[in-house]
């Protein structure tokens, strides 16, 4: 797709500010966020930190459950020792997610305003 067009916009002080915070949250470019805006959705905020560790530990766990498939195929039964460690760490990492983005904190957790 070419992309030949400029579009010039002015902004008050309040508008500029409001947009550059929002872009920032977002962590998308200025242009990239515009182009969300304009195809008729929302940016979501760029995941923190521990969004993201989390969905590398998700990925680690579904190639070593991906590794238990192919070993089971390939000589016909199934490693139930690393089986068993698997649905563990699994079980784990559930509890991990929902404490970290479900569960309220408690009252005195939080940040002063």
């Amino acid at each position: 797709m070419t992309r030949n067009k400029k579009v010039t916009v002015r902004l008050s002080d309040d508008e500029y500010e409001f947009l550059k915070a929002n872009i920032e949250k977002s962590g998308l470019s200025q242009e990239a966020y515009l182009r969300v805006i304009i195809s008729g959705r929302i940016p979501k905020p760029k995941p923190n930190e521990a969004f993201i560790k989390m969905v590398r530990e998700l990925a680690a766990i579904g190639n070593n459950i991906h590794q238990l498939s192919a070993k089971a195929n390939a000589l016909g039964f199934i490693d139930t020792p690393m089986l068993e460690k698997e649905v563990f760490e699994w079980r784990e990492f559930r509890l991990v997610v929902k404490r970290h983005f479900l569960e309220p904190e408690k009252a005195g957790d939080l940040p002063l305003p």
